[in-house]
């Protein structure tokens, strides 16, 4: 599992348990946490992609789009207290696979290759392996 997806993984387990604890991390927090992952990533792809400048920005729009729809996504599923953790990972999966397309649609050939070799197709593999699974 790449660090994306770990910490991805991560939001989702503590958005899940966000109920249990007495001292929930208020908005701004939250916010400025997912703020703060949001450019760590766009920073390490930026440096090994060497990505242009509208591919940067591009690149942050998909990023905020689809982490923040996960989230909420996640939300709604902790307010309603659902606590299988497959349909977790399937809401992970689905916003994980947007931005796979995404990102895909913003990269040239030799940086989609690079960003493959990063750890998206395992990534992108263990996917599909768990939706086939499912079936």
């Amino acid at each position: 599992m790449n660090i994306r997806a770990s910490i991805t993984a991560s939001v989702l387990a503590l958005l899940a348990c966000a109920p249990a604890f007495s001292q929930q991390p208020t908005e701004a927090e939250r916010e400025k946490q997912v703020r703060e992952y949001i450019d760590k990533e766009i920073e390490k792809y930026e440096n090994v992609l060497a990505l242009e400048y509208w591919q940067v920005f591009l690149l942050d729009s998909i990023l905020t789009n689809n982490i923040r729809a996960m989230q909420a996504e996640a939300m709604q599923l902790s307010a309603a207290k659902v606590s299988n953790t497959d349909i977790y990972r399937s809401v992970q999966d689905k916003w994980d696979e947007a931005t796979y397309q995404g990102v895909r649609k913003i990269l040239d050939d030799g940086q989609w290759a690079k960003y493959c070799k990063m750890g998206a197709a395992r990534d992108k593999k263990a996917r599909d392996k768990r939706a086939t699974s499912k079936i």
